[in-house]
């Protein structure tokens, strides 16, 4: 039975470190479209060599960048990739036999991420993501850092893993907590919705930290899981803090004498 067509989308940024790696391994697709955001690397001629469609536009946020790349589409059906995410032999297989029959809007893959100098294990599936959906039926969180698409529909699970090429050392990932912790104040400030900042600073850290390293496994990764689970902890404390801390700003003035 001949599957559905369907169209990787691919949103790049100086990500020509990773960007080979993901253009192959999700090579069948009938078409790919990349939407690059003023790449100064190699991104733009990389994704030409895998026969991809390019489109060049300034960045407009996580969520419509993403956004606007799948719009770009030919395809009803949209495989959506992040530049350093990778597809398994075994999330080809299941993609091939979702569309073969598409019953459903739109189709979780399980996400095996690396944790510094390692991946993590193999049979740890606790981290589920909407990466195959039918265009016309999604949309976009309004997270500004990150934005993940929504189904208005039928969502199924695929058994079946994808690899995310995250941070490869510790400092890299410290870096990119302090960066995106930043960037959730300006969009978290000025909401209401957000009560409690000081009380989540204390109480979430900790349950984050047992969810991941507990829950998800991660401790099956070693010291790697631990120390990667630890940053991440700090990357909630760090959201809820800065947001302390601003709106205290907001609230006081430095004295000007």
């Amino acid at each position: 039975m001949a599957r559905a067509p369907f169209t990787l989308v691919v949103t790049t940024r100086d990500n020509a470190a990773t960007l080979d790696r993901c253009l192959a391994s999700a090579a069948f697709a009938d078409e790919i479209v990349v939407l690059d955001s003023g790449s100064a690397d190699d991104s733009v001629a990389i994704a030409r060599r895998h026969g991809a469609r390019v489109e060049v536009r300034p960045f407009a946020g996580y969520g419509p960048q993403k956004q606007a790349a799948i719009r770009l589409a030919s395809h009803r059906h949209v495989l959506l990739l992040d530049a350093d995410e990778a597809l398994t032999a075994e999330a080809r297989a299941a993609i091939e036999r979702a569309l073969a029959d598409p019953r459903a809007d739109g189709w979780t893959l399980y996400r095996r991420e690396q944790l510094f100098w390692r991946l993590q294990a193999r049979h740890a599936r606790h981290n589920p993501m909407l990466r195959l959906f039918d265009r016309e039926r999604v949309r976009f969180s309004e997270d500004p850092i990150h934005a993940a698409p929504i189904v208005d529909g039928r969502v199924e699970a695929l058994d079946a893993t994808f690899l995310h090429w995250g941070e490869p050392d510790i400092a890299t990932k410290v870096d990119k907590v302090n960066r995106y912790s930043s960037g959730m104040v300006a969009h978290r400030l000025g909401r209401p919705r957000y009560r409690w900042p000081a009380l989540r600073m204390i109480a979430q850290p900790p349950w984050h930290f047992f969810r991941s390293y507990v829950l998800k496994r991660k401790f099956l990764a070693g010291w790697a899981g631990f120390i990667g689970c630890v940053i991440d902890a700090f990357y909630v404390f760090l959201k809820y803090a800065k947001l302390v801390e601003a709106r205290a700003r907001a609230r006081t003035r430095p004295d000007q004498s």
